[in-house]
């Protein structure tokens, strides 16, 4: 072996960068987390949903790459494969890559999902918590979800069911007897159907329900009512998604707790 083989240069290696699944909170930037702020700020590539607010896409690194992967009912810009896929090709040649996802990527937001798929692929990731809006939605419109005279529980459950689901289908006759509180995501579309169920269960009619659309956002809006009158004022108000449910005694402190929300939040209707 001569001199001069022995000086090759070994052969280069693709080196992965390492993608960050952030969760970007419920809307108002200030409840992005400092890391999530960072993260945004130094991206080479940021993969965002549709329910991130624009405010905190004015954070991302002017120089990245911006991909909306968003996700609403009826209208997809990418499939769940597609967008994994994506993640995968490009840690192939950028550093840092942002998984952006409205609320908290482990709570519905299909962020464990998107980690299995990742580790399998040999690609390094990390978790970066958010502030999810089942808990920050009720706390901006001045409902506690446990308060020491109301409940002393609280249930997180997704009101999403369709045809052919891979989940397990909710049991919505143990939440009405095991929790004190009760909070719905993704719920608006099927309401009508997890009402009958609740009440069919032994919940009254006169349960009180509110439903908070655009949570901790300028535009929230809110709607008071019970079991009995809720769909109708949705009706009347137009009142759609995205938006979760709130179910439980608690939602009769709103009248007064709602006086000292923050002094952003824009005038709602349906008070």
């Amino acid at each position: 072996m001569t001199a001069e083989a022995n000086l090759a240069p070994a052969p280069t290696r693709i080196c992965l960068g390492k993608v960050y699944l952030v969760g970007a909170g419920p809307g108002d930037p200030g409840l992005l987390t400092v890391k999530g702020k960072t993260l945004l700020e130094c991206a080479d590539v940021v993969i965002y949903d549709a329910l991130v607010s624009p405010q905190i896409l004015d954070l991302i690194n002017p120089h990245a790459e911006k991909i909306n992967a968003g996700k609403r009912r009826g209208r997809h810009s990418l499939v769940q494969e597609e967008t994994t896929q994506l993640l995968i090709e490009k840690a192939q040649t950028q550093a840092v890559i942002v998984r952006l996802k409205g609320g908290d990527p482990f709570v519905f937001g299909r962020g464990g999902e998107e980690m299995e798929d990742l580790i399998q692929a040999g690609v390094p990731v990390e978790v970066v918590p958010g502030v999810t809006s089942g808990i920050a939605a009720p706390a901006y419109a001045g409902i506690p979800l446990t308060h020491r005279s109301h409940s002393s529980s609280v249930t997180f459950v997704t009101g999403h069911e369709s045809a052919g689901k891979y989940r397990p289908e909710v049991n919505w006759a143990a939440l009405a007897h095991g929790s004190e509180t009760i909070v719905v995501y993704m719920g608006i579309h099927n309401l009508p159907y997890i009402l009958s169920e609740l009440q069919a269960a032994g919940l009254g009619a006169e349960t009180p329900i509110a439903l908070i659309r655009w949570g901790t956002r300028p535009d929230q809006e809110e709607l008071i009512g019970t079991f009995s009158t809720i769909v109708a004022q949705m009706e009347a108000a137009e009142f759609s998604a995205p938006a979760i449910a709130v179910i439980g005694s608690v939602v009769n402190l709103h009248g007064l707790l709602s006086g000292s929300r923050p002094s952003e939040l824009g005038v709602r209707r349906g008070l």
